[in-house]
């Protein structure tokens, strides 16, 4: 850890060619400046990335990273983290990326409560392929594979990260700079699985969740007496869908990360010289 660490020391000398106006700039200036505050730094820290306008999220980044598979980020990220625990090991993707074909994955990775970030760019559409409907998305939000709607309710993900019995729910919105870095930060200090999801607006495919919406929408809780620790209270915000908030939703204080409670802690990336014994053997039995 070093506390000379600076937010632009995470960033790469390779330009986003994302949308100019992008709610993932944000995001991840938000993520750079929480990894930067809580002392990381690049040399220990690795980003995961799925597929998605967010996919080259790691390109971007200053750091480790490795860009994975559709859907398929968080068991990645997973494996770095308990192969080497004293890595800060953060996933990035999209709402499409994390709640449909990466679903499983994703309730499975909240549950084991590894200590790592994962933070989702929800933009309420799929924007790499050209405008299909999320799981995200509105349910009469019209596209050019839904002309009348998905007809469907959308998938809440605070919501499965609550069943699923998540330690850590936030939510941010990624051009309230300061706010959105406040709240990654948190998640990257809990001791568990910290999830965010961040509303980070698509201006080219999604004319309806757009950054004045939000403006105009989002309740910071920050600012309503809400009380993280109160799972009652938690599921009350996480249910509420007429309200758009922001905020540490839910926290368990309580949290042990999987890597405590399993006893795992020393780097299993270094391979000590030679063959375990017998293992010779073992590969000639099966080959």
């Amino acid at each position: 850890m070093s506390t000379d660490i600076r937010f632009t020391d995470f960033k790469s000398d390779k330009q986003p060619t994302w949308c100019p106006g992008c709610g993932d700039f944000g995001t991840m200036n938000g993520m750079m400046k929480a990894l930067a505050n809580t002392g990381n730094n690049p040399d220990n820290t690795f980003i995961v990335a799925g597929i998605g306008c967010s996919g080259k999220i790691g390109t971007y980044m200053h750091s480790y990273a490795l860009h994975g598979v559709h859907g398929r980020a968080l068991p990645v990220g997973i494996g770095v983290k308990l192969a080497n625990p004293n890595l800060e090991v953060m996933v990035a993707g999209g709402d499409g990326d994390g709640y449909s074909i990466g679903a499983g994955h994703f309730i499975h990775a909240v549950r084991r409560n590894v200590d790592m970030t994962y933070i989702v760019m929800d933009n309420r559409i799929y924007g790499l392929t050209k405008g299909q409907a999320s799981p995200t998305s509105r349910e009469n939000f019209e596209t050019s594979t839904t002309p009348e709607g998905p007809k469907q309710p959308p998938v809440n993900p605070l919501a499965l990260a609550l069943a699923a019995g998540g330690t850590f729910i936030a939510q941010s919105f990624s051009t309230d700079a300061k706010r959105h870095a406040e709240i990654v930060q948190k998640a990257v200090e809990h001791d568990g699985f910290g999830f965010v999801n961040v509303f980070s607006p698509c201006v080219t495919f999604n004319d309806v969740d757009t950054y004045d919406y939000f403006r105009e929408t989002i309740v910071d809780l920050a600012e309503t007496g809400h009380d993280p620790t109160d799972y009652d209270d938690a599921t009350d915000a996480i249910m509420d869908g007429d309200k758009e908030y922001q905020g540490v939703i839910y926290q368990d204080k309580h949290s042990i990360a999987y890597e405590e409670r399993e006893g795992l802690s020393e780097n299993m990336a270094v391979i000590p010289d030679g063959a375990p014994d017998n293992a010779t053997d073992l590969v000639r039995e099966f080959y």
